[in-house]
């Protein structure tokens, strides 16, 4: 019965000095996907590296204190990929593959668009780049479960303040579109949705104003699997008790 975590730590050092790791002991998750590192390979310790005996395996972004995936994992993977094959974005260390039997496990940190048009363009260059390959990773055959921040709510119960953020980076008809199709045309799931469906659950929230105090928040951070692995799961959490970053982490534990 897995545990998959997927958490964006918005800088692991600083996760670490608010307690993650030591909170992660406490989960028995077997895989934890993690994102926005801000973090280069020397600013890795070994507490960072392979917190708590699990193995660790990283994308580190080209440009220092940005963002940057991993997987961490009880087992040794028996392949990885580091990155999907497009120079681009895989110079920003948005996408780390494990593989463990017939189980796929893969963080990935979408681009956000909210802080420049040319961002957004960027933003959108990603979308479609990764549309092809998330059909690639579906005819595999495989059993997925892609972790991460896709920096956009898909839904008006995805996020408070829909109407107020109609024309926003992250709420564009573009980019629900472009979540529709991955889970309408491509087939695969949002798990998250699938077992709550109508719930007002949010996994980020702005440090502006009162936004987190008063559950203004956004549900931008999925797992998004392959309707086999989807099928079974059966609990969803999302961690509030303590504030590691803006984003909280996202618990769901399957059947296999």
């Amino acid at each position: 019965m897995p545990r998959i975590i997927s958490a964006n730590l918005n800088g692991i050092r600083s996760a670490h000095k608010k307690g993650f790791f030591n909170w992660l002991a406490t989960q028995s998750a077997d895989y934890i996907c993690v994102q926005e590192l801000k973090a280069q390979e020397a600013d890795m310790t070994e507490e960072f590296l392979s917190p708590h005996g699990y193995h660790g395996h990283f994308h580190y972004a080209e440009k220092k204190g940005y963002s940057g995936t991993g997987v961490y994992s009880r087992s040794a993977p028996d392949n990885k990929r580091i990155g999907f094959g497009c120079l681009e974005f895989d110079a920003e260390g948005r996408y780390t593959r494990c593989d463990f039997g017939n189980l796929t496990i893969i963080s990935v940190y979408c681009p956000s668009g909210s802080s420049s048009p040319e961002r957004q363009l960027a933003k959108f260059r990603f979308m479609e780049v990764f549309l092809p390959h998330l059909q690639e990773l579906k005819a595999e055959g495989r059993e997925v479960v892609i972790c991460g921040d896709w920096n956009i709510a898909h839904k008006e119960i995805d996020l408070k303040n829909w109407k107020g953020n109609l024309k926003n980076s992250g709420f564009l008809p573009e980019e629900r579109a472009w979540m529709t199709r991955i889970f309408d045309e491509i087939g695969l799931v949002d798990v998250h949705r699938k077992v709550h469906p109508d719930a007002e659950h949010y996994t980020w929230w702005s440090n502006r104003g009162q936004a987190y105090a008063k559950n203004v928040g956004w549900r931008i951070d999925y797992h998004v699997a392959t309707p086999g692995i989807a099928a079974t799961a059966h609990a969803v959490s999302i961690y509030k008790d303590e504030k590691f970053s803006d984003h909280a982490p996202l618990i769901i534990d399957y059947k296999l």
